[in-house]
């Protein structure tokens, strides 16, 4: 049987993956257009538990993390997907390093969705492409 080491938490500071899931409400919340007061309504919380939720500082608890992956139209692995090997080692690297826990990107991805005609988002989708490869002079 393997030997597992589970650090002790240290009181007052979230715990790693206790922020990992706060930022994946946060993304899909972001992404869904919700503001944390929708949010909070819709689950029977205020926007402050909810920005708690989304910084780690408060634990989501199962019955909770349930009604967020409803309202929110996820299964509840999607808060856990992608956790970093950081936060399994109870050690964490900040979100900001990680462009999809931006908002900026969140924000581009639901103004991508909204255009209508498929063709338009598809040249989009070139120019952008070809604006962020390099070009023979870097």
């Amino acid at each position: 049987m393997k030997t597992i080491h589970i650090e002790p938490r240290v009181p007052g500071k979230p715990h790693p993956v206790d922020i990992h899931v706060g930022g994946k409400v946060r993304q899909q919340r972001t992404l869904l257009g919700f503001s944390q007061e929708k949010l909070g309504e819709a689950v029977g919380l205020t926007f402050q538990q909810i920005q708690k939720y989304e910084r780690g500082a408060n634990r989501i608890g199962s019955s909770r993390l349930f009604d967020l992956s409803r309202v929110l139209d996820v299964p509840v692995s999607y808060f856990f997907e992608d956790i970093p090997d950081q936060a399994k080692d109870e050690t964490s690297e900040t979100d900001t390093n990680n462009p999809m826990a931006r908002r900026e990107t969140l924000e581009l991805v639901r103004a991508y969705y909204r255009i209508p005609t498929a063709n338009v988002r598809k040249r989009l989708f070139e120019l952008a492409k070809s604006l962020s490869e390099p070009t023979e002079e870097e």
